[in-house]
């Protein structure tokens, strides 16, 4: 989807370990090797996904049990993974889950889809009993208070597979933000009460560091730049847009300038994500700076360091967990909607997610930008027509974070020609209905838009973060 790639952040850390009840052995000495097989390609499965896999094999007992929960607390795990291979007893599991504070996900992968029931013995029963202990576990675990997640199935069933990678790449998602470093740059949009983020609630609620910039702190940056540097700026966006007839060669240059120095910025403060606005006065080199951010944002939010307008920290965050799901996650608010067609028409002025555009984005000039001070260049595009999920980030009157999601599909349709992304969603239902249900749902007036329908992993994020979700699908 970007450049930048899981493990250019930390990657989430992942425990493993498998159980089964060591009474059994003795009874039944073909039951283990069954077992351990199946826990080997449970190991090779989860091994594939990205991230660090802390595989402490095998226990049999309570005592095995306390040595894996030492070796997975001092692992500092994201996400442990519990394969409830056949019954097992809960103190087995329960120390792991005590010991590391790590949340935990409990698996059930029986060998098949069923058993054959004519030939099937007491010791091959056995290794298809991994639900057995599954009630025991939630309830040990909800009696002491702690967290679990479950998951059923049969080795090789891919709806497993996908709700257990659903669990890790959330993982992947709570450990981006937990050591994510989010940059702040301006100052609010005058009366945009919606859009004013109290930064320690960032911090208490997804941890992580919001590094509060000055546009000075561009401004320097973008003096630094050389000619050479904006000739090769001004050549990629050749090549990444289309260029309409109303771009102005000093516009383009000028953006091309500001985005070297957001490559700098984002660098030099070690950027995962970036919220900006500055308002600027009569043509100062402030004006200027926050009229030329379009270009450069759009490319860094191509390459995975999601940069959201109007000091929009929180939707910053919202493309920053679409980013990591693999959806991309385009900076978007609401702009018409079209009770013909039944269509919810949305987009911004920019910055856009370019790696998620339908096709070649374009790139148009404006003599002046609706609402906001400057001229410059606009980025006009529409997001990949397909499935679709919309992710904001709400706030509670108690001061809790939400997510909001809405899963739709982008649709075909005539679009807006003004220097900005436009998508039209079809939700299913009627267009109005579903705007007054979304806006009433404790979500700001902009979010991201992504990919995919994401709902599965988004409820899984949601947990790990300990925030409620809400679905207006």
């Amino acid at each position: 989807m970007s450049d930048v790639e899981l493990s250019a952040r930390r990657r989430p850390r992942i425990g493993l370990v498998a159980g089964g009840l060591g009474a059994y052995w003795p009874q039944f000495p073909d039951l283990l090797p069954v077992l351990k097989r199946s826990a080997e390609y449970v190991s090779e499965r989860i091994a594939g996904y990205d991230a660090d896999i802390i595989d402490v094999g095998f226990i049999s007992d309570a005592q095995e049990g306390a040595v894996a929960a030492e070796r997975l607390r001092i692992a500092g795990c994201d996400l442990i993974v519990g394969f409830l291979t056949t019954y097992m007893t809960a103190t087995m599991l329960m120390p792991i889950a005590q010991r590391t504070g790590s949340p935990v996900l409990l698996i059930n992968l029986q060998p098949s889809p069923s058993m054959d029931h004519a030939t099937v013995d007491t010791g091959q029963w056995l290794a298809y009993c991994g639900a057995c202990p599954l009630p025991e576990m939630a309830n040990s675990f909800t009696r002491a208070g702690i967290q679990y997640r479950s998951v059923s199935g049969h080795l090789r069933d891919e709806r497993a597979w996908q709700r257990i990678g659903a669990w890790i790449r959330a993982a992947a998602v709570s450990t981006v933000l937990r050591g994510g470093r989010h940059g702040l740059m301006g100052h609010l949009y005058p009366g945009m009460y919606d859009v004013s983020t109290d930064l320690s609630m960032v911090n208490s609620q997804f941890g992580g560091h919001v590094e509060v910039l000055e546009f000075d702190d561009l401004r320097v940056r973008v003096e630094r730049v050389a000619e050479g540097e904006v000739d090769r700026k001004v050549s990629e966006a050749e090549q990444t847009f289309r260029l309409d007839g109303s771009v102005k060669p000093e516009d383009l240059r000028w953006g091309a300038r500001v985005a070297v120095g957001l490559d700098r910025l984002v660098a030099d403060f070690d950027l995962d994500s970036l919220a900006y606005y500055h308002r600027g006065l009569d043509g100062d080199v402030y004006e200027r700076l926050g009229a030329g951010m379009i270009l450069g944002a759009s490319l860094l939010t191509a390459r995975g360091v999601p940069a959201a307008g109007e000091y929009e920290l929180r939707t910053s965050l919202a493309m920053l967990i679409m980013e990591v799901l693999g959806a991309g996650g385009s900076f978007t608010e609401l702009q018409a909607l079209d009770f013909d067609r039944g269509h919810v028409e949305m987009g911004h002025d920019g910055p856009a997610h370019l790696a998620i555009s339908s096709d070649k984005p374009l790139l148009r000039g404006l003599d002046v930008y609706h609402g906001k001070r400057g001229w410059g260049v606009s980025v006009e595009f529409t997001v990949a027509h397909g499935p679709v999920t919309l992710l904001g980030v709400g706030q509670s009157a108690d001061g809790r974070y939400l997510l909001v999601a809405s899963e739709g599909t982008v649709v075909d349709g005539p679009l807006l020609a003004i220097g900005n992304t436009t998508s039209r969603v079809d939700f299913g239902r009627d267009p109005g209905e579903w705007t007054d249900e979304w806006a009433g749902s404790g979500v700001g007036h902009h979010w991201a838009l992504g990919t995919g329908h994401r709902l599965t992993e988004l409820r899984a994020v949601a947990s790990l973060l300990g925030v409620r979700l809400v679905d207006i699908s």
